[in-house]
């Protein structure tokens, strides 16, 4: 009987990392969680920093931990978070800080960059829809106050691309999270010289692209010392949020596909980039694919919201002035408890949910989430959400909303009809956001699997290693394995 092969993706989220085994039995995909830990920020130099030290060690514990269970992966591969970035010297020696993308950094640039390189040409030749924390804005805000850091750079590296270096001592950019920078051309899959001078980025910096299921190499001496083995690593799709598409198993090919997290990516895969003003003006989004292929979508808050709701209810990064977090001490809130509570503000209400704007930057980094919803609910002149169930009403009901108005959007800028919608990610758990969904869109919604992005890492080494011929078959794969709920609008 010839030996199990095991394939292992390390999927770091904003919130948390994990290292997902894969391996094929009678057909179908079987993962193991092998380790798991909590991404945290740190704030360092005034601003707000992923604590890269803390997640390679936990990169290099998840590997000790496969070692320790005598499942070797034949192949490894990286996927995070888009936009953020770490710059290397010429002696391979990270330079500064990794700043996270809701630091506020970039608020003084923006409008300087947007004059400079002009928001309509920036649009037609990425692709990428305008948001404040986007690369481009972040390198021009870092190129006013450390020029020297740019200066000393010999490389710019995304999160799961510096993570890569460390394990093979390889530096390689990958397309899917490149795309995310707001710098790659979105035709010619090169970064764009006018993107990188109004960013005011050398172009030395940036290595050619490589594409998904590209073979970076073996472990370095030291991490095979550390670790106990060796294996290759593959570049997958990178982008969490482009491994996550491809694990979506469509029941339809007029399916719409919304990667659900602390963001809702909400579009459908294309075969070409759509950079039209209409396009632009909505506000949708051309990231780059597997094959190449390209996710139209848009970019909404998603759990964020509800993620901090419950973290200042509970009393974890808590500011003074919300009345429901002075009642912290009272109940411990999980996701479960908001839920219910907002399911009987639901039952018992008269009236619609007061609506808020998930896509506003207010609500990318409030100091209290509970207060910045009750702000503006009053600013419109809308009911103020007072109790938990309440304020979470208004943030299922506006997200929901948000969710029916982009699919509506999204098929007047394809001419598309579109009939369901796919799920995928931690949020297909909630039954209540499900059902509010399908509700809001009048569309049937197709929930799971829920580790999406750690399958879409895993497809692409199965490929590579020539288990699936094709990312149709794997898809059918994930359809086997996986249960799927489905939730009708009612």
């Amino acid at each position: 009987m010839p030996e199990q092969r095991y394939y292992l993706a390390i999927d770091i989220g904003a919130s948390s990392g994990r290292h997902v085994l894969g391996h094929i039995e009678d057909g179908k995909i079987v993962l193991e969680e092998m380790h798991r830990f909590d991404n945290t920020q740190v704030r360092r130099r005034g601003h707000d920093c992923w604590d890269i030290d803390m997640i390679w060690e936990n990169v290099l514990v998840g590997l000790e931990k496969c070692a320790a269970a005598g499942k070797i992966p034949t192949t490894i591969g990286i996927d995070t978070w888009g936009v953020d970035f770490v710059l290397v010297d010429s002696f391979g020696n990270r330079v500064g800080d990794a700043v996270a993308y809701r630091d506020a950094r970039t608020q003084p640039v923006t409008a300087k960059v947007d004059r400079a390189v002009g928001l309509d040409s920036l649009y037609r030749a990425t692709g990428i829809q305008r948001q404040a924390f986007n690369t481009i804005y972040q390198l021009a805000a870092l190129s006013e106050e450390h020029p020297e850091e740019l200066e000393s750079a010999d490389r710019f590296l995304m999160v799961p691309e510096y993570l890569n270096y460390l394990l093979t001592g390889v530096m390689a950019n990958e397309y899917t999270n490149a795309t995310t920078t707001n710098l790659l051309n979105a035709r010619t899959c090169a970064w764009d010289e006018c993107a990188l001078a109004a960013a005011g980025a050398p172009a030395r910096i940036f290595g050619d692209v490589s594409m998904p299921g590209t073979v970076l190499g073996g472990l370095t001496a030291d991490v095979q010392a550390r670790v106990g083995f060796n294996a290759q690593v593959m570049l997958p799709a990178t982008h969490d949020t482009g491994s996550a598409f491809l694990a979506v198993p469509a029941c339809d090919e007029d399916a719409v596909y919304l990667s659900s997290g602390t963001w809702s990516l909400l579009g459908v895969e294309h075969e070409g980039p759509i950079t039209s003003d209409a396009s632009r003006f909505q506000n949708f989004t051309n990231e780059g694919g597997y094959l190449k292929r390209y996710r139209f979508l848009k970019n909404i808050m998603g759990l964020w919201m509800i993620q901090s709701i419950r973290r200042e209810l509970n009393g974890v990064d808590y500011v003074a002035g919300s009345g429901l977090g002075r009642r912290r001490a009272e109940k411990e809130w999980g996701f479960g408890d908001l839920i219910d509570a907002a399911r009987q503000a639901d039952e018992q209400a008269s009236g619609p949910a007061p609506f808020v704007n998930v896509n506003d930057d207010r609500f990318l980094a409030p100091a209290s989430m509970i207060d910045e919803i009750r702000q503006a609910c009053r600013e419109t002149g809308q009911e103020v959400p007072e109790g938990v169930g309440e304020l979470m009403r208004c943030v299922y009901s506006s997200l929901t909303g948000c969710y029916a108005d982009s699919i509506n959007e999204l098929s007047a800028l394809t001419g598309r009809t579109y009939t369901s919608i796919n799920i995928v990610g931690g949020g297909c758990q909630d039954a209540y956001l499900n059902q509010m969904t399908a509700n809001a869109c009048g569309l049937p919604v197709y929930a799971g699997p829920i580790e999406g992005t750690s399958l879409g890492n895993l497809v692409v080494q199965m490929i590579g290693d020539g288990r699936f011929d094709s990312l149709q078959q794997a898809r059918d794969a994930i359809r086997a394995s996986f249960d799927v709920e489905v939730y009708r609008p009612e």
